[in-house]
């Protein structure tokens, strides 16, 4: 089955753009690029499927010579297909594999602008940095991500729910049975993660158990990928960063906590590998002072978060049984899985079309330590965010960089209905969403 993505809608804008360039379409392996452009594709009269690791015969095609005119004959020859600009999409799928394949985007646009071209793959990012000049201003980038929770709403055919969610504020809060409602779905969502296949396993099944075992099929396809950063950084040293992050998520990551034998150097080229593999998110210190919030950050005081909550906890080893049993929702909040989930959704759902960032502030001092969890921009101001799993807890940070900052409100993302006190603008959990929307 097919899961509707956001994603969906900016393709289609794509592909009745008169300009349009060859599109680059990027993220973590399994996340449902392939899928998409497939989806794509029954907007189209041709469509035509390469894939480079599967076909290695196609790489002598792009060896020999980039034409695109040559490259189209050659390969509507091969595979029987008429590739016609307009009517066909062709889709180079793990072009990785491929480098010239790569180089080639750039030609296409240059001589063949007509014909809608759109590429994926795996690990993308790694040959991109071995072509020093690729196709800038000549190739459009999209970056896709799991499931957001908006995305899995839409999956169990919950429109309404979405409409009302939407349309709800801190001064229009919904009715409490709603409320809750989404509360149980948010709970199944950050277990389950976003990760297409399962998502599509839960909704085929409703058996979360077989939804367990697809997680850990995923974490071993990712672990047998760790063997293709060899070239760069041995697989074990990757795996026992990659373990690092995922023990020390929800603070300031420590080298010195990674496993012993591994030099600073080795620790911060692997942590870069899986940053560009789409598999972490670096959540950045910044001082918060101006805008853009980007200009007075810490390098060297990072939180890094999992590309998804089901991996993370799964990986975590946590027990079905008490998500089962439990009727408390701080259980999901193992490991500050509610934070982690907050800062993906931040990146989910925000322009396709580039690379965000994620900032956090944090001071220590002997007399007041202060810690916010997110900095955002909204309407050219900096705008603080708490996370806090339930219902209740300390307001003192936030209103300590409101002070400090002089800022005008923030906001607490909790498990309590939208609301509003004092400064502090109350959305639940599972509206971040609504938070970019203000």
């Amino acid at each position: 089955m097919y899961i509707t993505r956001s994603i969906d809608n900016e393709l289609l804008k794509w592909k009745d753009k008169a300009d349009r360039k060859p599109l680059l379409l990027r993220g973590a392996r399994q996340v449902g690029k392939t899928a998409t452009i497939r989806n794509l594709a029954k907007n189209f009269y041709n469509f035509l499927e390469i894939n480079f690791e599967e076909d290695k015969r196609i790489h002598t095609i792009f060896e020999s010579n980039l034409s695109p005119n040559e490259i189209c004959e050659n390969l509507s020859a091969i595979y029987n297909v008429s590739i016609i600009p307009g009517k066909t999409l062709l889709f180079f799928d793990e072009i990785q594999s491929c480098l010239p394949a790569i180089q080639s985007l750039r030609f296409f646009y240059e001589k063949m602008p007509e014909l809608h071209l759109i590429s994926a793959g795996s690990l993308l990012e790694f040959a991109l940095s071995e072509i020093p000049s690729f196709g800038v201003g000549r190739i459009r980038s999209m970056f896709m991500y799991p499931l957001s929770f908006n995305e899995f709403l839409g999956a169990l055919q919950e429109e309404k729910l979405l409409e009302f969610k939407k349309k709800a504020s801190p001064e229009n809060p919904l009715q409490i049975a709603l409320h809750e409602k989404l509360l149980r779905y948010l709970k199944k969502f950050i277990f389950l993660g976003g990760m297409p296949e399962v998502v599509s396993t839960y909704i085929k099944s409703k058996d979360l158990n077989l939804c367990d075992k697809v997680l850990d099929d995923l974490i071993f396809s990712f672990n047998d990928d760790f063997a293709k950063y060899k070239k760069r950084i041995p697989a074990a040293i990757v795996r026992d960063v990659f373990n690092s992050v995922i023990k020390q998520t929800g603070g300031k990551f420590i080298y010195s906590k990674v496993a012993t034998g591994i030099n600073h150097l080795q620790i911060k080229e692997t942590i870069d590998l899986l940053i560009q593999a789409g598999l972490i998110f670096p959540v950045t210190h910044t001082s918060g002072n101006g805008i853009p919030i980007g200009a007075e950050v810490n390098l060297k005081k990072q939180k890094m978060l999992l590309f998804d909550t089901g991996i993370f906890l799964r990986m975590l080893n946590f027990d079905i049984s008490d998500f089962l049993l439990s009727n408390d929702f701080k259980i999901i909040n193992i490991g500050n899985v509610s934070e982690q989930f907050v800062g993906l959704e931040l990146l989910k759902e925000q322009s396709v079309y580039q690379r965000h960032s994620l900032y956090y502030w944090h001071r220590e001092s002997k007399s007041s330590n202060a810690e916010i969890d997110y900095l955002i921009v909204r309407n050219n101001e900096i705008v603080p965010i708490e996370v806090k799993a339930g219902t209740k807890g300390s307001m003192q940070s936030m209103f300590m960089f409101l002070k400090e900052k002089n800022t005008n409100y923030g906001i607490r993302i909790s498990n309590e209905n939208f609301s509003k006190y004092e400064r502090i603008l109350v959305f639940p959990l599972y509206a971040v969403e609504n938070i970019l929307n203000l």
